[in-house]
């Protein structure tokens, strides 16, 4: 007599032939995807690569052209989020969704209030979000003003939405892009308690370590199509890269030593004072050197942000000055960010969609912002559209902007495509003196390796290069003088060649003395 085995548990999700097409793209191309339930997949490829496109297929923000879904071994038309939300999937997305003046338990009760009379219910629902947070360890304080939370509390409040909302099935994009070191493992420490109550969660990442980290199973994307499905225990970084790319990818950075010349940039005594009183920089003294890479390491939020917006020009510091070239900058003598460029500083900054560019700018007007009085650029009267179209395309031509077409909005490209586009901008300019802020966020592997060699390439031509990024792993591979930042001041500097992640992560919680490390 043959005994029965346990019934065959239906996989949470299975995505069969789907394929989408905007105009002549096609960005999904007969794509097949499996995903057990009560795991985390992990889903990687390039920008453009379709992943995003996929997901948003399966929570109903677009419908595909042909193919089929199935949630838990049942066949499902989704044609909206309140589709996908109905059958128990939610997404959160890289960039929230919460109206900043509504409270924490009134962005997630919005859109899910249950009937015309709120005060009856205020009291359920913070009891059942008081639950989530308990069981999944997502703790923030109900009543809290949204727009007053730090990035990592603001995700949670996305997480809290979509589990109040029944998900068990939760659709991540690039969870961590906006999160620090340590945000970022707290996050993962939720995901795996999600995982152990059942919840099945798909993580859309360009970030390998995270992948390896945290996923048990992991599908790569390429040019539209499914490439290959691996159990993550099972495969390596170097190979997922390769999968990705469709060649070897490089992932440590491959550079000489520096030989730094003459001063191109000095800051004595650099401080800060916001309008509130509060002090963001204070007493900040170091030098920047042709042909060096000056790392700023730090947990975000330690006034990274705000030298960048001081050097830059932005902001003129409130005491203490800045010499570029000959030229000294203070309160009494500011220089504005057109001032600096014509003295060859360049500047990247770390949010590309509110200060690199203007969405809504076709590409070849972003190709050119801040640039735009370039004789090269302007006439008499107008400008000189199609000299600046020709010379966009080139742009786009070196540095693999994809799809390369400059008269496409700045918005309809991936992140990664707009960050290669204000590289290019600024680069492209030879500057002697080029800052750059969180170069690589929310940029794939294969780009992260082209702007990590053109950072090199520009420090071996010369340049003077101040790197700002929250990846710690990215500071130790590209600088040549780490200094760290905690509570806008800098607390020490260590050489690169001999700099580590544990000195480095002490030294950014201030919990190390830097005279034992520089002495």
């Amino acid at each position: 007599m043959t005994t029965a085995g346990p019934p065959a548990v239906a996989p949470a999700i299975a995505l069969r032939g789907i394929n989408k097409q905007f105009g002549p793209v096609r960005a999904n191309r007969d794509v097949s995807l499996t995903v057990p339930a009560g795991t985390i997949h992990g889903i990687v490829g390039e920008n453009g690569a379709g992943k995003s496109t996929l997901m948003s297929i399966l929570y109903g923000f677009y419908q595909a052209d042909s193919g089929e879904i199935e949630v838990a071994g049942e066949a499902r038309k989704i044609h909206g989020p309140e589709d996908a939300l109905a059958v128990g999937i939610g997404m959160v997305h890289q960039h929230f969704m919460l109206v900043d003046v509504f409270t924490v338990l009134e962005n997630i009760l919005l859109g899910a209030e249950g009937g015309p009379l709120l005060a009856g219910g205020m009291a359920a629902a913070r009891a059942e979000v008081t639950r989530l947070e308990t069981e999944y360890g997502l703790e923030v304080d109900p009543d809290a003003i949204a727009g007053g939370l730090a990035v990592g509390l603001r995700q949670r409040v996305e997480l809290l939405k979509a589990l109040y909302r029944g998900a068990n099935i939760l659709i991540l994009d690039e969870p961590t892009g906006v999160l620090t070191p340590q945000e970022a493992d707290r996050l993962f420490d939720i995901l795996r308690a999600m995982r152990a109550r059942g919840v099945t969660v798909i993580l859309i990442t360009h970030k390998l370590q995270e992948i390896m980290a945290i996923t048990d199973n992991v599908s790569v994307m390429r040019a539209g199509q499914m490439v290959a499905h691996r159990r993550t225990a099972e495969t390596t970084r170097e190979e997922l890269a390769e999968l990705m790319v469709g060649r070897q990818v490089l992932l440590r950075v491959d550079k000489s030593r520096a030989q730094p010349g003459v001063t191109a940039l000095r800051a004595e005594a650099l401080s800060l004072t916001d309008g509130t009183g509060v002090k963001r920089l204070d007493g900040v003294s170091f030098d920047l050197r042709a042909g060096e890479i000056v790392g700023i390491a730090g947990v975000s939020g330690n006034g990274q942000s705000e030298l960048l917006e001081v050097l830059s020009g932005i902001r003129p510091p409130s005491q203490g000055n800045l010499t570029v070239h000959d030229r000294v900058i203070d309160r009494e003598h500011p220089a504005d960010a057109a001032e600096l460029r014509a003295l060859g500083l360049a500047h990247v900054p770390e949010d590309r969609q509110r200060m690199g560019m203007i969405p809504a700018f076709a590409a070849w007007e972003t190709a050119i912002l801040g640039y735009h009085q370039d004789p090269a650029y302007s006439g008499p009267v107008l400008l000189k559209s199609a000299d600046i179209v020709t010379d966009t395309e080139s742009k786009m031509a070196r540095f693999d902007v994809r799809p390369p077409d400059p008269q496409l909005t700045s918005e309809s490209f991936s992140g990664g495509n707009q960050q290669k586009l204000v590289l290019a901008r600024e680069i492209e300019r030879h500057p002697d003196i080029l800052l750059v802020g969180q170069p690589t966020r929310g940029v794939d592997i294969g780009a992260i390796e082209f702007i990590h060699r053109q950072l090199i390439e520009m420090r071996d031509r010369g340049c003077a290069v101040l790197l700002v990024s929250v990846e710690l792993e990215e500071i130790l591979s590209l600088s040549d003088r780490i200094l760290v930042m905690f509570e806008g001041r800098v607390v020490g500097e260590v050489d690169g060649a001999e700099a580590d992640a544990r000195t480095i992560g002490l030294m950014m919680a201030n919990a190390l003395d830097a005279e034992a490390v520089n002495g």
